[in-house]
């Protein structure tokens, strides 16, 4: 089986926009068809507008959310105490090391100083 990822909120938003070039489409449509991972957070952050487009209510419904339980909250302290970053990103951070996954995002500066933690962009997929 190969690698699982946890979709970061960025990435639904560009797939839903139509941001990405036809390849980078296709490879991050192959990971949401196959297994959409998000967290509680990016669940927050996707449904927190006033609109919402239907596809990202779609994938929202569709998708499988970790949730925020007390492993997630330690490591997501550990992560807090070691380099300043922002709790939601720390959240997520903490919930793709624990649930072994991969972070797509396009942010990669927002994560990139945390030990443990594989991250890739949409379009080096």
């Amino acid at each position: 089986m190969g690698k699982k990822y946890l979709i970061d909120t960025n990435v639904i938003i560009d797939f839903a926009s139509g941001k990405f070039s036809t390849t980078t489409l296709k490879e991050v449509a192959k990971i949401i068809d196959e297994n959409p991972i998000i967290s509680i957070i990016n669940k927050i952050e996707l449904l927190g507008f006033k609109k919402v487009a239907p596809q990202i209510l779609l994938f929202a419904n569709q998708a499988k959310i970790f949730g925020l339980d007390d492993d997630i909250a330690n490591f997501t302290i550990q992560i807090r105490k070691q380099i300043k970053i922002k709790l939601p990103d720390a959240i997520i951070a903490a919930t793709a090391i624990q649930h072994n996954l991969v972070l797509l995002t396009s942010n990669i500066s927002d994560f990139n100083k945390i030990d443990f933690l594989e991250v890739i962009q949409p379009t080096k997929l």
